[in-house]
């Protein structure tokens, strides 16, 4: 996936961290970065703890489905 204009680099990290595709928040900018979105905006503790959060929860529901967050 490219940078969506309409997207900002806060909306797809928690889409990419519900998607259950990455294992841990470095993984979710890796993601970011590839996909051409800066991740300046992507720290401190309450979002570091939200995505941590939805990352946990996505690996720990076996119904979700990588790849379809935020479609």
């Amino acid at each position: 996936m490219t940078m969506d204009q309409n997207i900002t680099a806060l909306e797809r990290a928690f889409q990419i961290a519900k998607s259950g595709e990455c294992e841990t928040l470095t993984d979710v900018k890796k993601r970011l970065k590839a996909e051409g979105y800066s991740i300046n905006q992507i720290e401190g503790r309450t979002i570091t703890k939200q995505l941590a959060t939805l990352i946990k929860n996505a690996k720990a529901d076996p119904t979700a489905t990588p790849g379809t967050a935020g479609v």
